[in-house]
């Protein structure tokens, strides 16, 4: 009986243990891995290849350097043989040569390639445009620049005379204008090459005064060139 009494409460004490609730596990914390921040990557830069110096030797006696990539721009300058110069550049046909002009510091202009001799092959050289050729000089005079006459012998007439420049081949747009207030029509001239050209023209004054008149170059470049001249009378 005892015994009995002994497993039954033995049994008990097990069912009991069985049921009872597990405790609840302690959640352990995740630690996030620490990253430590290393130097950035900069991708090694490869410097751009610079093309070496370009020069050229003059290979004639005496060379001519000009405005532009032609015999049709002005002279600069000359230069002898054996003489050496930088290359800038090239005309797109590799005719003629860019160069730092050796008789004008910070000046360039153009030599031709049929009298001087590269360091390196045409191809290494940019290209370079022609430059727009420019009036550069403009030279105004009036025949007679002044006169004195009987007071009933106007109207009288003056000539006129501009000589333009340019330093290569270019169209000249020019226009006349008088203190009276006259104005001529545009005119057109064509030059072929670099050189000067002459325009002639008259005007009648119809009483003493002093005069002037003026030519306008409208194009390639503005100049504006003024004569003056005189006219007086006694009764």
């Amino acid at each position: 009986m005892v015994r009995r009494v002994l497993l039954s409460g033995l049994l008990s004490f097990i069912f009991m243990g069985c049921t009872l609730s597990t405790p609840a596990a302690t959640p352990t914390s995740t630690v996030a891995p620490v990253i430590v921040p290393t130097d950035t990557f900069v991708p090694t830069q490869i410097p751009t290849p610079t093309p070496s110096q370009v020069s050229l030797v003059v290979t004639d006696e005496l060379i001519n350097c000009r405005v532009g990539p032609g015999t049709v721009y002005e002279l600069l300058g000359e230069i002898r043989r054996g003489q050496t110069a930088r290359v800038a550049g090239r005309n797109d046909t590799s005719t003629w040569w860019y160069i730092y002009d050796p008789g004008l510091p910070g000046g360039f202009c153009w030599v031709s390639s049929d009298v001087t001799q590269i360091t390196v092959g045409a191809t290494a050289l940019p290209v370079v445009q022609a430059p727009v050729a420019l009036v550069n000089k403009v030279e105004l005079f009036v025949e007679p620049n002044r006169i004195s006459v009987d007071c009933t012998q106007f109207p009288q007439t003056f000539f006129f005379e501009a000589q333009i420049t340019t330093n290569g081949p270019t169209v000249v747009s020019w226009q006349w204008e008088a203190s009276t207030g006259a104005v001529s029509d545009v005119g057109d001239i064509v030059f072929e090459a670099a050189g000067t050209q002459v325009i002639n023209d008259y005007y009648q004054v119809n009483g003493p005064n002093d005069y002037w008149v003026k030519l306008h170059v409208l194009a390639p470049n503005e100049w504006i060139e003024q004569a003056n001249f005189r006219a007086s009378c006694e009764p």
